[in-house]
């Protein structure tokens, strides 16, 4: 029957724009994207943990009010029917914000959607779900005491990441189209990497903030995950209420080294020879002082988080997921003037990066230090020495985000688990680094993929 026949173009669809424009053109409903979306959370939720809330009824709802408007021959938006995800931060009319917190979970629900969730839905994509992350954005695993661990869809016995990583996995696993996510440290970037997905933190404070709960204000941004480059851009640009493409042209390229070269695993080693052989073999560049300012980040991420929640603390301190609460009170623990230092590092950091870009558009380094670790062996070596992952998946992101550059992770093109690289500009060149990963994407050097059912078995 016809819905029936529905359902079947529904399943065949998963990008942004594949959706968008099938729906637009009628080849398939709305309703249909929404309900595809939501049997395929049914069936693979359970044991991948993405997603924590499912929102069927104002989904189909607000699905039922675009095929509407299609069927009045009106433009139901450049997302039209696309289904999305947003991790648990955002504010979602109705719903508690918990911010992975079991602390929030009965907290006063919000009275409206996040700017972000409002300017995406009124361009005609559908909110399906929200989605799991480290207890309020402290961590890179998505492991929360709460609500569970987040499983890799590539590979369930490894990480998802975090703290964005019930966000990346239900994009890796095909359950939305793109989910929303944020980033203080790596928090998109890394299980962009591991779950072999696009993902971008802008440019400092350049996406609406209204509606997301706080973690770090000097360092928090959002942006989103999406299977391919064309995606980010589209989404990208809903998100800043207007067209920011960049025009095609040939960027300048160097490749980080130093620190950027240390502590990767053999196939990230092999993979940075390939892309950079692929590139013409740019030059590499060796920046001074990275592990200070990674520490400043460090520093100030505990500061402010600890200062942000110290009232909470002090009033009912085991409510708190206990390797977020440890965190925290060392955070708060510190004195303003280690805080102030650790800002003070900013200027000779940004210096180095201001030269850099005299003469590169785009410096690229490992995302993480390599593929997904497994959930049984839950430490990376550094400095030949093993470390938690929880706290030092972040060994690459957290010096970017220092300086509040945009930086976008890319997934290479692998036969085995997803390994991604860093993107970095200068302020405000979002535009450009999403040309650029546009442009290796057409050259085949990166490719973002949805996870193969036998994964999931």
């Amino acid at each position: 029957n016809a819905g029936q026949i529905l359902m079947d173009v529904a399943r065949q669809l998963t990008g942004v724009a594949e959706i968008a424009n099938a729906v637009r053109s009628g080849r398939v409903s709305a309703v249909a994207t929404v309900q595809n979306a939501l049997d395929i959370i049914a069936a693979k939720n359970p044991q991948i943990n993405a997603v924590t809330r499912t929102l069927a009824d104002r989904a189909l709802a607000d699905a039922t009010k675009i095929d509407a408007l299609i069927a009045n021959g009106q433009d139901a938006g450049a997302l039209a029917g696309v289904p999305f995800g947003v991790k648990d931060l955002f504010d979602v009319t109705g719903l508690s914000t918990t911010a992975g917190a079991g602390r929030l979970r009965d907290a006063p629900v919000a009275c409206a959607d996040a700017e972000a969730v409002q300017r995406l839905q009124a361009a005609g994509a559908i909110l399906v779900a929200t989605c799991n992350m480290d207890e309020f954005a402290y961590g890179f695993v998505t492991d929360n005491i709460h609500w569970g661990l987040t499983r890799n869809p590539h590979d369930v016995e490894r990480f998802a990441g975090g703290s964005s990583g019930g966000s990346a996995a239900a994009v890796a696993s095909g359950m939305v189209a793109f989910a929303l996510g944020s980033d203080t440290n790596g928090s998109i970037r890394i299980p962009a990497s591991l779950c072999g997905l696009h993902g971008m933190k802008p440019t400092h404070e350049s996406l609406p903030m209204a509606g997301v709960y706080p973690f770090v204000h000097s360092l928090d941004d959002i942006g989103a995950f999406t299977c391919s480059a064309k995606d980010l851009r589209i989404v990208d640009q809903i998100l800043r209420s207007g067209d920011t493409s960049a025009a095609a042209s040939k960027a300048n390229v160097a490749m980080l080294g130093g620190w950027f070269r240390q502590n990767l695993s053999p196939e990230m080693t092999q993979a940075l020879q390939s892309i950079s052989g692929a590139l013409n073999n740019p030059p590499t560049l060796v920046l001074q002082n990275v592990a200070s300012a990674r520490s400043a980040a460090f520093l100030i991420t505990a500061y402010e988080g600890g200062r942000l929640h110290l009232d909470a603390l002090r009033a009912d301190p085991l409510s708190f997921d206990p390797a977020t609460r440890d965190r925290l009170i060392a955070g708060a623990a510190l004195p303003r003037d280690v805080y102030e230092e650790a800002l003070s590092h900013h200027s000779s950091f940004d210096a180095q990066f201001d030269r850099a870009f005299s003469k590169y558009d785009v410096l690229i380094a490992a995302t993480t230090f390599g593929p997904a670790p497994r959930i049984d062996d839950p430490v990376i070596s550094i400095d030949e020495k093993p470390q938690p992952v929880r706290a030092n998946l972040g060994l690459f992101t957290q010096p970017i985000s220092f300086l509040g550059l945009p930086s976008l992770s890319v997934p290479l093109r692998t036969s085995s688990l997803p390994l991604g690289i860093q993107l970095i500009g200068r302020r405000g060149a979002d535009a450009m680094l999403l040309s650029f990963a546009e442009e290796l994407e057409a050259r085949g050097l990166t490719e973002g993929r949805v996870a193969e059912g036998r994964a999931l078995s």
